[in-house]
């Protein structure tokens, strides 16, 4: 994905990487690091004013953060929309609405968080300690896609003035990042749900909602009477779906966009090589991977699955189909994550096997379950990467004496297949994945027993206990240990191989600054360390 396509589900299938890039869904952020850094910090622009106008891979279906589900509709409310938290330039959640870190007590399980003073929406009103409460409990009353992520509150209550108190079901480590959820105002929504949603929504942010043409564009405008800092220097952005990469580029070049997103790898260098143009980019919070049915068929004997990694060589297929346009990955946690909470890298590296037909052969022989006619069924979803992974994997698999099938599906179709545990079905799929940059993230919805059928399709059973026990620990060092023992359990067992992520890359014009990526939330325009500008050509 970029998850530019909306699919259903009641466990977060929102994150399903279902588009071409990988951009994540968080909210107002910014960038880890660049190609070509165009950035002016803070407020060096001084409100100059203009449009921008940012070419997307798809158009915004809906803007109400209470049941948006996909990455083009968040890109626009992020302007609307604030969270008490927010992310930095990198991964780490910080202060937003709030004054600062939450109060934490209760072993993990009882959060404070005092609001800032003088707060407004959009349309006068003061933001309330209702419009908080109101926001994080309407997912789960309203049965929502998004309900899942803020499930685990028990109880919202007043701790004192602007204090609000969350109350957990359990200590639930990665809640700071639930934290950054938009607040929305609880009696404009009330009043007309759908109106709030497609024609009216209301936030705190910088910019206001103007109008909406869905597959022709979104516009917001700059607030001038926003309540924050810094005020932005953009007078407006404009929103134009197209979603055919070379007509993106296109557009970027004749000047009719002065960003185009999601740069694919065959256009890269053209890009690069434009006169008057730079590509900004960061790595995404996301994964893709190699996934085997675990629940039916010969791919249920880690000796299958490990001979399958023997089949092909997955840095060289990394290299040839999604370099530059991403980067090689060992496990399901993207680099960032990873290192920042110490992991294992180097150990997980090493366990993914080069290409070794012999080897291949010598356990699909050996291996009880593979029938001497097996032909191994590969499903994929409609990106070429992701098809050509497969092919990849299908002539290994020929090359070592057995028949193999790459079947490419709508998205439709896969979503219904791929979770079949059917051998009929599948045997093997690739897929990607967008989280908050938390390990919960990455595992949870994969490798246990409640995800099973949902949103994994793989029905792998060995660290269920590892994942859910560090997902109910507020203690670092104890989720930090669960986590690198559950995946390199995963790891050494093939439930997956780990394959790629894909940066957040923009084309963007040299009259353009101080636009940045970001890892999480796709790009920002206006923080405290950004606030983006355009010049005359």
């Amino acid at each position: 994905m970029t998850e530019h396509d909306k699919t259903p589900d009641s466990l977060k299938r929102r994150r399903l990487l279902q588009g071409l890039g990988g951009v994540g869904i968080a909210a107002l952020a910014g960038c880890a690091g660049s190609d070509q850094s165009n950035s002016g910090g803070g407020n060096q622009q001084s409100n100059s004013g203009g449009t921008l106008t940012l070419a997307q891979v798809k158009s915004p279906l809906e803007f109400d953060p209470i049941v948006l589900n996909d990455v083009p509709s968040t890109q626009v409310a992020d302007r609307v929309f604030e969270g008490l938290y927010t992310y930095d330039s990198g991964i780490n959640v910080v202060p937003h609405l709030a004054t600062g870190e939450p109060e934490v007590k209760n072993n993990g399980q009882t959060y404070i968080v005092e609001m800032q003073e003088g707060i407004q929406f959009q349309n006068g009103d003061s933001m309330t300690f209702e419009d908080v409460k109101y926001s994080f409990e309407a997912p789960v009353k309203e049965e929502t896609e998004n309900a899942s992520e803020v499930s685990m509150i028990q109880n919202i209550s007043k701790a004192g003035n602007r204090r609000v108190k969350f109350d957990l079901k359990y200590p639930y480590g990665p809640f700071m990042n639930a934290l950054t959820r938009p607040i929305v105002p609880k009696s404009v929504r009330e009043n007309n749900k759908q109106k709030f949603n497609k024609q009216n929504p209301v936030g705190s942010g910088p910019f206001q909602f103007d109008e909406w043409q869905e597959g022709n564009f979104a516009r917001v405008t700059r607030w001038d009477d926003y309540w924050g800092e810094p005020m932005p220097n953009l007078g407006e952005i404009e929103f134009r779906p197209v979603e055919e990469p070379t007509t993106r580029l296109t557009s970027l070049q004749t000047n009719e966009s002065d960003v185009i997103e999601e740069i694919p790898p065959k256009l890269w260098q053209q890009v690069q090589s434009m006169n008057n143009a730079s590509i900004e980019s960061v790595i995404g919070m996301g994964y893709f991977y190699l996934a085997f049915n675990c629940q039916n068929g010969p791919t249920t004997d880690p000796q299958v699955r490990e001979a399958i990694d023997y089949c092909f060589d997955m840095d060289q297929a990394v290299s040839n189909f999604v370099e530059p346009s991403g980067v090689r990955q060992y496990s399901p946690l993207p680099e960032q994550i990873a290192k920042k909470w110490g992991m294992p890298l180097n150990k997980w590296k090493n366990i993914a096997h080069g290409k070794d037909i012999d080897q291949a052969k010598t356990m699909l022989d050996d291996a009880d379950s593979v029938p001497n006619n097996w032909n191994a069924n590969i499903i994929v979803p409609p990106d070429d990467k992701r098809e050509q992974l497969g092919v990849t994997v299908a002539n290994g698999l020929k090359e070592a004496g057995y028949n193999a099938n790459v079947q490419r599906l709508d998205w439709g179709a896969f979503l219904d297949q791929y979770v079949s545990g059917d051998p009929n079905d599948y045997n093997m799929y690739t897929l990607g994945w967008s989280g908050t940059p938390d390990p919960d993230a990455f595992t949870y919805y994969f490798f246990t027993k409640e995800a099973h059928g949902t949103t994994d399709g793989t029905f792998y059973n060995g660290v269920n206990q590892q994942i859910n026990q560090a997902r109910r620990s507020a203690n670092r060092q104890e989720r930090k240990r669960l986590y690198r023992e559950a995946i390199t359990q995963v790891l050494e067992d093939r439930a997956h191989i780990p394959a790629y992520n894909l940066k957040n890359s923009y084309g963007m014009k040299q009259n353009v600054n101080g636009f940045e990526s970001h890892p999480v939330s796709s790009f920002v325009v206006s923080t405290d360390y950004t606030n983006a500008s355009i010049g005359s050509q």
